[in-house]
Order: C-alpha cells, then sequence, then structure tokens
C-alpha cells in the first residue's frame, strides 16, 4: 500500500490539478467527493488531507458543509492528520474551527503578490513576493482562535494560516494552477514536510503492482478490450497483454468518424505489429445512418455510445462461439479526469460533458470491468506506455476524442461533413509533424463549423464552409492554452486546406484558453 493524500472535492475546476501536484511529489493521491464520510475517508488511512476550492459561498444555501471529525482524525500512529484547505476549503475550515468570513470589499481574481509572513513549514524556500493565483469572492476577516497568518496580500491581510493546535494550514490561494510560482514546491512541502510522506509512488511501481493485481483478478479468464487506436486503449492493451497473454482479444470498430485513414492504421499496428488478438468490425454505415441529421452534442454522444454498445456486444459473442466460453471480463482505457468530469453532485462542479466509456457499457453488456488507469492523469499513462516499449508514435499521440469527429463537425454529421473534416485534419497534423510542432502542442485538430461564407475563387463568386484550425498547449487537460504556432505555418495549412478541400472557402484559428473555454467545441 503506497502512502495516500486524500483530496475532498467542494466543486473547484482546478481539483484535479491539486491531485496532479502530489502525484508530482511522488505521493499517490486520490479525490473523493466532500460528502464522504469521516468514517470512509479514515478508512483510506491517509497520510494527509487536502479541502479544495469550490463555486459557492460558505453562506450558500445548500453550500457543502466540512464534517468536524476529519479535523479530529487521528492517522495510525496516533497523530492528527495533517489538513490543507484551499479558498472555499479553508474557509469552511475556519469558519467551522470560529473564525469570521465575510464578503471582500473587492473580489479578487487573477494575480497577487503573496507577502510571507513566516517563511518555515509550508513556506519553505518559497520566495517572499512569489506571485499566486486568487479566485475568490469571500475572505477571512477574523482569525480562528490558535491560528495564525503565514501570508498575506495586498488585497487579502489573511491569505494563509496554520493552527498551533494540529497541523491545519489554509491558503486562500490556488497553489495547483500553473499561474501560482511556487505551487508546487508548497504542495511538496505539505506532503512531504507536513504530512511526512516518502514519495515512492511512480509509474514504474504502478506497472508492476496492476499487472499482478490483473493477473489475480482475471485467473484464467478471458478478457475483451475496446480498442480505439488512441494512447488510452493502446497502453492498457500492451499493459494487458504483459499480464496475461492470449487471453487478451481487442475489438475495434469502425464507426465511421475516425480520422482519415485510421482504420486501416490501428489495425496494420496492432495486429500486424504487436500480434494482438484483434477483431475488427466495420460498422460505419451504422453509425452515420444513425447519426444523419443529429446536431445536439450529447444526442451524438448517446447515439454512439448505444451504437457502439450494440455492435461491441454481437462482436463479444462472435469471440463466444469461436472460444466456447464467453469472456468474462471487459478492460476500458478510461482516465481519472473521465471519471471526475462524469461524476457530480450538488455542491461541486457540474458535468461539462459525458463520456461513452464511463458508465452505461459494463451494466449493458454483463462484463466484470478492469480500468487499469481509472486513477491515472493522461501524463502518467503516456509515461506507462514508454515503459512497456510502445513507439512515441501511439505514445504521444494526441486525445482523441469517444465520439470521434462526430462532435468536431458542429450541425448535422454528414457522409460529407465527415469526409471533408477528415481531409482538413489530415492536413493540419501532416503539416504539424512536417514542420517540427506536433510534439510541442498537447492537441491539435481542425472543426468545421455550421457557417457558410462568401469567397472568390478563379473570379467566381463561392458559398462555402469555413473550417476552424484549434491548437493547445497543457500537460494534462484541465487547463489549456492555445498555442501560439508561427503566422506564416499558419497561413500555409489554411492555403492547403481551401485549395486541396472542395467544400471550403475559408479557415480561422481557434485564440481561446481553457478556462473559459474547453479544448473541444462540444
Amino acid at each position: 500500500m503506497h502512502e495516500r493524500i486524500v483530496i475532498l472535492d467542494f466543486g473547484s475546476q482546478y481539483t484535479q490539478l491539486i491531485a496532479r501536484r502530489v502525484r508530482e511529489a511522488g505521493v499517490y493521491s486520490e479525490i473523493h467527493p466532500c460528502t464522504r464520510s469521516s468514517e470512509e475517508i479514515r478508512a483510506m488511512h491517509p497520510k494527509g488531507i487536502i479541502l479544495s476550492g469550490g463555486p459557492c459561498s460558505v453562506f450558500d444555501p445548500g453550500a457543502p458543509q466540512l464534517d468536524p471529525a476529519l479535523l479530529a482524525m487521528k492517522r495510525s500512529d496516533g497523530s492528527p492528520t495533517p489538513v490543507l484547505g484551499i479558498c472555499y476549503g479553508l474557509q469552511a475550515m475556519a469558519r467551522l474551527e470560529g473564525g469570521d468570513v465575510a464578503p471582500a470589499d473587492r473580489r479578487e481574481f487573477g494575480r497577487a503578490r503573496l507577502h510571507i509572513d513566516d517563511p518555515s513549514g509550508l513556506f519553505q524556500g518559497v520566495p517572499d513576493g512569489s506571485v499566486v493565483w486568487m479566485s475568490h469572492g469571500d475572505h477571512l476577516t477574523r482569525l480562528a482562535p490558535k491560528y495564525r497568518i503565514l501570508a498575506h496580500t495586498d488585497n487579502a491581510p489573511i491569505a494563509a494560516v496554520a493552527s498551533d493546535r494540529a497541523p491545519h494550514y489554509g491558503v486562500q490561494f490556488h497553489p495547483e494552477v500553473a499561474h501560482t510560482d511556487a505551487g508546487r514546491l508548497l504542495v511538496e512541502n505539505f506532503a512531504m514536510g507536513i504530512c511526512g510522506c516518502r514519495g515512492d509512488w511512480t509509474p514504474a511501481s504502478f506497472v508492476d503492482e496492476k499487472k499482478q493485481e490483473i493477473r489475480e483478478a482475471v485467473g484464467d479468464a478471458r478478457v475483451i478490450l475496446g480498442l480505439s487506436g488512441g494512447v488510452d486503449s493502446s497502453v492498457a492493451a500492451a499493459l494487458l497483454r504483459e499480464a496475461i497473454g492470449e487471453r487478451l482479444i481487442c475489438i475495434y470498430v469502425n464507426n465511421g468518424v475516425l480520422r482519415k485513414g485510421e482504420w486501416e492504421e490501428v489495425q496494420a499496428i496492432f495486429r500486424d505489429h504487436f500480434r494482438l488478438r484483434l477483431k475488427a468490425v466495420d460498422a460505419a454505415d451504422l453509425f452515420l445512418d444513425r447519426l444523419a441529421g443529429v446536431s445536439d452534442p450529447e444526442t451524438k454522444r448517446k447515439i454512439i455510445g448505444n451504437a457502439f454498445v450494440e455492435v461491441f456486444d454481437a462482436a463479444a459473442r462472435e469471440i463466444a462461439e469461436e472460444a466456447g466460453e464467453r469472456p468474462a471480463f471487459l478492460a476500458q482505457g478510461t482516465l481519472y479526469p473521465d471519471v471526475i468530469e462524469s461524476v457530480s453532485f450538488k455542491g461541486p462542479s457540474a458535468t461539462i460533458k459525458t463520456h461513452h466509456n464511463v458508465g452505461g457499457l459494463p451494466e449493458q453488456l454483463d462484463f466484470e470491468v478492469i480500468e487499469p488507469f481509472r486513477e491515472l492523469f493522461k501524463d502518467e499513462v503516456r509515461e506507462i506506455g514508454r515503459l512497456l516499449g510502445l513507439p512515441e508514435l501511439v505514445v504521444g499521440r494526441h486525445p482523441f476524442p469517444g465520439p470521434g469527429l462526430a462532435v468536431r463537425i458542429l450541425g448535422p454529421v454528414t457522409r460529407e461533413a465527415v469526409a471533408i473534416l477528415q481531409e482538413a485534419d489530415a492536413i493540419f497534423i501532416e503539416e504539424l509533424r512536417l514542420s517540427g510542432l506536433y510534439d510541442t502542442v498537447w492537441q491539435a485538430f481542425a472543426v468545421l463549423l455550421p457557417v457558410r461564407t462568401v469567397g472568390v475563387m478563379g473570379d467566381e463568386r463561392t458559398y462555402e464552409n469555413v473550417c476552424a484550425l484549434r491548437a493547445v498547449t497543457s500537460v494534462d487537460g484541465m487547463t489549456a492554452d492555445w498555442a501560439r504556432l508561427p503566422g506564416d505555418f499558419l497561413a500555409h495549412v489554411s492555403n492547403r486546406i481551401v485549395n486541396e478541400i472542395r467544400g471550403v472557402n475559408r479557415a480561422v484559428y481557434d485564440i481561446s484558453s481553457k478556462p473559459p473555454a474547453t479544448i473541444e467545441w462540444e
């Protein structure tokens, strides 16, 4: 059992970043709803607890509350459990302990200079005057008894606090975001210095433990896996192949909204090169017929998810008939952000979109589910793929949405729209690779807009589609900035798209960051 820090989610859109910061310190972390009981948290034997920020005011009706038992919790050695409250987590803790919280005269959103009053402990090595990221409307106006101020800003006299009775700390700013200069160091100070963690969690240790766990769970049974060709399912296939060998059977479905050439490419890589047992099912017409005329993105996701269940189930039955027994396990490449974004409860962050590989599929297909990466982030899965010997072509591939190009066609899905978008996307990706820019961005793709514009081509008036290009930089996709690709490069890509693709006469570049935008358009 690795040491563990539990993060209680009060609804912040940054909660996943807290987990990433803790893991960067070599400490395993898990996110749980703030509604989890203290008994459940105690059973996890955490070395420390972090309380996230949240969108509510502590004064809002129905605002999530902090269980007082968490502040009295002891570790297995009898010592008090360290707690770090961030923004709303600080306010909830301070109010519970007897401090005062009130709406600030001037709300604070964005960068601020932190003046450190006590440079030890939580702020060990953090430079005075560091930039921190603020995002709050309420603030502390009076300390709880036995608490002291560790730091302040010009607008927040109480920006960080510590208790003299227990290892309880709170910060008004967000150390988890990249905009906070020494945020990583502050989280390390909490995890290593205050919680006393060794920092022994690594992707390499995860691989060895997960393979053994899979062998013990599966025994002599067979496992089927839905292979998409993306990073997550590809690395999951490699891990399972090492764990159980020929008892893994992969099913690859053509849903009609794959990238150009992907149907053939994935089969060549995994069947011919990696020698995986692969059952390929071309169901493009089925999916496209059901998607015809559908514009709503959530409806597209549901149609694709339901059709995938149907096709996958039929393929699994065929495998069962050939093998003489039905596979007992279903493996999925579900990642932690998929799980977090697809689960919402009163108070914390709202569901932004559904993920077709989270929920529903196991119930309907009646398999036991294996999700080896359910607790991991994308960059951790990439590292595991490299440890397993997968080529960079696979491991470094940009993320691709489960519903494929269907959610990059804004408006009705038609065969013509899919063909246009496949060509535009292929041109963009090809040019990124040729220019050595592909690996400098987290994700890049084309979007077909439901807009037609007037153009002039060969002295003739045209009235054709607009294609948007999107490229972002990120670490784990939780936040992202638009990629500053060279203007000459974008002009060249635009020229190729307009000249080579009939039906497109204009290309635009998306310069929105996440937040406030999302990476995908739907």
